[in-house]
C-alpha cells in the first residue's frame, strides 16, 4: 500500500515524496481513512510508529477542503501534548507535511516567555499545538478561545493521566464547541484511558497497531543487558564510549540529580554531553536538542520527561544507565532508536537492586534480553532475583557496516545477524 492508495491530496503527497516516505505505517493505514471521513477516533500506537503523521496528514487535508482565513485568537485545530518536546515535535510535523499548503501554525508551552506566543495567536493561526498548563493560562488571560476548533487531538492520553493533567484536559474540553472531530491517541491500553476517552468521544472508531508496532520496534533494536554493580556503572559506560560504537547515544537516568551528576563526569572525561530534564530551562532544553540533532553532542543524558518527546534521526544507542521503575517506560525509552524500521541498539545496566525491574520488563516484552559479558560483570546482580537471561552473549565489536554503524554481537549466536533494511514512513 502507498499513500496514494489512501487518497492523500497532491500537496501532501509532494511533501511526503520530499521526505522520502513511500508507504504508510500500520497506524497510518488504519487511521487515515476514518479521519478523512470525519470520524472520532481512539488510536493505540507505540512511539516510533508514525502516529503523528496519522493525524497530521488527514487534518491538513480536511483543512484544505474548507479553506478560510485564520481568525485572531481562535484556531481551527487544537493538539494537546503532555510535554514541551513532544509539542514542538508535532508542530514541526505540521510544518513538514504542510509545506505546500501554507497554513499558519504555532506551538505554545511553559518555561519560556509568553509574549511571542500571544503575538502569534493575535495574528491568527490555523493550527495550535500546546501543553495544557500554558494553554489554560492564555485562555484565562483572554488571549485565546476555542470556539472555532473543528479538530481536537489529545496525544498520549496515558502520559497525560500519569502527569496529572486530567483536570486541565477536562477544563479545556469544556471550552470546545459541541460540534468538532476528536482524535485521541495512547501508547498503552488501560481501563483508565478507556473510561477517559469514552467521556469525550462520539461513536469513535477504535484502531490499534500496538501489537505489531511493538514487535517490529523490538525486532529492529538489538537489546543487551549488562549485569553490573552500581559503583561499576560509570567505568562500564566509559569502556563502551571508548570502544567508539556509541556514535550518538541517549542515556537515561532515573533522577534529575543522577542525570546532572553523570553529565558532569562525562564532560570531565572530555565527552561532549548535556543533560535534559524537567529542571532545565526551556532555552537549555532547546539548545541540548539542537546540539544533539546536529551531532555537536555525542551523548544526551535524559530523565523520562524526554522518553516520548525526543525524535532524533540516527540515534545509534539508547543506554538505560538506570532501569525504569515502570516496565512500559522501557519500551518508550528504547524506541528512541530503531525509528521507523531502522537499525538500533539498546543497552541496559542492571544492578542487584534492579533485578526485579528487569524481570518485569522481560515479562512485558515477552522475551529474555541477551546478557553481554564484560569485565565488570556482577554475578551478584545477575542472580539477585531468580534466573537471568536464557542466553548469554560476549561483548565484542562488530565490523563497521556501510553506514558506519557498529553494534554488539553474540559470539554464540548461530549464523549471521538478520538484516532489517530501513523502511521510510
Amino acid at each position: 500500500m502507498s499513500f496514494k492508495d489512501l487518497n492523500i491530496i497532491d500537496p501532501l503527497q509532494e511533501a511526503l515524496d520530499k521526505e522520502g516516505y513511500i508507504e504508510p505505517t500500520p497506524i497510518q493505514a488504519l487511521a487515515i481513512p476514518h479521519l478523512l471521513k470525519g470520524k472520532d477516533l481512539m488510536g493505540i500506537a507505540q512511539t516510533g510508529t508514525g502516529k503523528t503523521a496519522a493525524f497530521v496528514l488527514p487534518i491538513l487535508q480536511r483543512l484544505s477542503e474548507e479553506r478560510k482565513a485564520p481568525v485572531s485568537r481562535a484556531p481551527s485545530v487544537l493538539v494537546l501534548a503532555p510535554t514541551r518536546e513532544l509539542a514542538a515535535q508535532i508542530d514541526q510535523s505540521f510544518a513538514t507535511y504542510g509545506r505546500f499548503l501554507q497554513f499558519r501554525h504555532t506551538v505554545i508551552f511553559g518555561g519560556v516567555g509568553q509574549g511571542p506566543q500571544v503575538m502569534a495567536l493575535s495574528k491568527g493561526v490555523d493550527i495550535l499545538v500546546a501543553t495544557p498548563g500554558r494553554l489554560i493560562d492564555l485562555m484565562n488571560q483572554g488571549h485565546l478561545n476555542l470556539r472555532s476548533v473543528k479538530f481536537f487531538v489529545l496525544d498520549e492520553i496515558d502520559r497525560m493521566l500519569d502527569m496529572g493533567f486530567i483536570h486541565d484536559v477536562k477544563k479545556i474540553t469544556q471550552a470546545l464547541p459541541k460540534k468538532h472531530q476528536s482524535l485521541f491517541f495512547s501508547a498503552t491500553v488501560s481501563r483508565e484511558t478507556e473510561e477517559f476517552a469514552r467521556g469525550f468521544l462520539s461513536d469513535p472508531v477504535h484502531v490499534e497497531a500496538a501489537p505489531e508496532a511493538r514487535t517490529n520496534t523490538l525486532d529492529c533494536i538489538e537489546q543487551r543487558v549488562f549485569f553490573v554493580d552500581q559503583n561499576d556503572k560509570y567505568p562500564l559506560l566509559q569502556d563502551l564510549l571508548q570502544d567508539g560504537d556509541l556514535e550518538r547515544a541517549l542515556i537515561f537516568t532515573r533522577t534529575k540529580h543522577g542525570a546532572d551528576k553523570l553529565t558532569v563526569k562525562l564532560i570531565k572525561d572530555k565527552v561532549k554531553a548535556m543533560a535534559i530534564h524537567g529542571n532545565k530551562s526551556q532555552n537549555q532544553r532547546d539548545k541540548a536538542m539542537r546540539d544533539f540533532k546536529s551531532g555537536r553532542l555525542q551523548v544526551l543524558v535524559a530523565t523520562d520527561v524526554a522518553a516520548r518527546g525526543i525524535d532524533v534521526k540516527d540515534i545509534s544507542h539508547v543506554v538505560n544507565y538506570d532501569l525504569p521503575n515502570e516496565s512500559e517506560i522501557y519500551i518508550h525509552r528504547i524506541g528512541r532508536t530503531g525509528r521507523a524500521g531502522a537499525q538500533g541498539t539498546a543497552f541496559s545496566f542492571c544492578a542487584s537492586d534492579e533485578r526485579s525491574l528487569l524481570r518485569s520488563i522481560e515479562r512485558l516484552i515477552r522475551m529474555k534480553i541477551e546478557v553481554a559479558e564484560h569485565q565488570y560483570h556482577s554475578e551478584k546482580a545477575k542472580n539477585a532475583v531468580g534466573p537471568a537471561s536464557a542466553t548469554a552473549g560476549k561483548y565484542v565489536k562488530k565490523p563497521k557496516t556501510l553506514s558506519g554503524r557498529s553494534s554488539i554481537e553474540s559470539m554464540n549466536r548461530p549464523g549471521p545477524r538478520k538484516s532489517y533494511p530501513p523502511r521510510r514512513h
